[in-house]
């Protein structure tokens, strides 16, 4: 029997919601699902990001692709944000759980751990761990209410997996402000693995997968020290480019990966092998 192996990675027809679809990676992930054939709704909490990028996918790539804004941490946001992209798809096959929080005070984001306020730690846990709850609470349940299967694609993120090595924080910076990493964005996106796998198994039935895609580090603003640093971590010698995250996301959304759920692939250049 001959079969067709490339076309099984094609998403035409489909429809795919990207949470966090206007951010650094974010736009990344849904040009290349739009390029795979996917309608994109570009879900953002900044719906001026979020426009920009739909326009750049409604012309130069091949699926349609609208803006919409939506606050992943409010449920009433999420469940009108789900209906709006039903009533202009038809139906949603594909979710990218993929918006994580900014702390609105960075001082008290980088703040050393014994030192830390548990407000700055519920509102970084609301957008990370909670948001992914509610989005995938509403999408999953539309899931399973079409009856065709589906698949959740949730971002965690290396130090979900690994704990931080605090000496490539000594003069680093991001966007000019001294830099770490908090045990609260650990923390949460350890606990999207978790869901992950809770997920998997609990929809497993239906034919919905679940799965997990953990970045490395991905320039982005960083400092030439940190940059350096970080490197010599990393068996391939660099830090990611964003678009090096996608090829693993087209994967898991398409029916090349049909047996594959409960998952976390790692795209780190190494730095968990050593």
């Amino acid at each position: 029997m001959i079969h067709s192996y490339l076309n099984q990675f094609k998403l035409n027809g489909k429809t795919a919601i990207v949470t966090g679809g206007g951010g650094i990676l974010g736009k990344h992930f849904c040009s290349g699902l739009a390029e795979a054939g996917a309608n994109v709704a570009v879900v953002d909490v900044n719906i001026e990001s979020a426009e920009l990028v739909a326009s750049e996918i409604n012309e130069f790539y091949q699926g349609h692709a609208i803006a919409i804004q939506c606050d992943v941490a409010n449920e009433q946001s999420v469940e009108q944000m789900v209906n709006e992209v039903k009533s202009v798809f038809g139906e949603i096959n594909i979710l990218h759980n993929n918006a994580a929080g900014k702390s609105s005070n960075l001082n008290a984001f980088f703040t050393e751990f014994e030192h830390y306020e548990l407000s700055q730690w519920k509102e970084i846990m609301n957008t990370n761990l909670d948001g992914m709850f509610l989005v995938a609470k509403h999408v999953g349940g539309l899931m399973k209410k079409q009856g065709k299967g589906g698949s959740i694609i949730q971002t965690s993120s290396i130090y979900g997996v690994l704990a931080p090595d605090p000496r490539i924080y000594e003069g680093s910076y991001y966007l000019d402000h001294e830099i770490n990493t908090p045990a609260i964005y650990s923390a949460s996106k350890a606990g999207v693995i978790g869901l992950t796998k809770y997920l998997a198994t609990y929809w497993s039935k239906e034919g919905i997968r679940v799965n997990a895609i953990t970045p490395g580090g991905v320039e982005s603003g960083q400092n030439e020290t940190f940059k350096q640093k970080y490197s010599h971590r990393i068996p391939l010698g660099r830090m990611a480019l964003p678009h090096e995250m996608v090829g693993a996301l087209i994967f898991l959304s398409s029916d090349a990966s049909t047996y594959i759920t409960g998952q976390n692939i790692i795209v780190d250049g190494g730095l968990s092998a050593w």
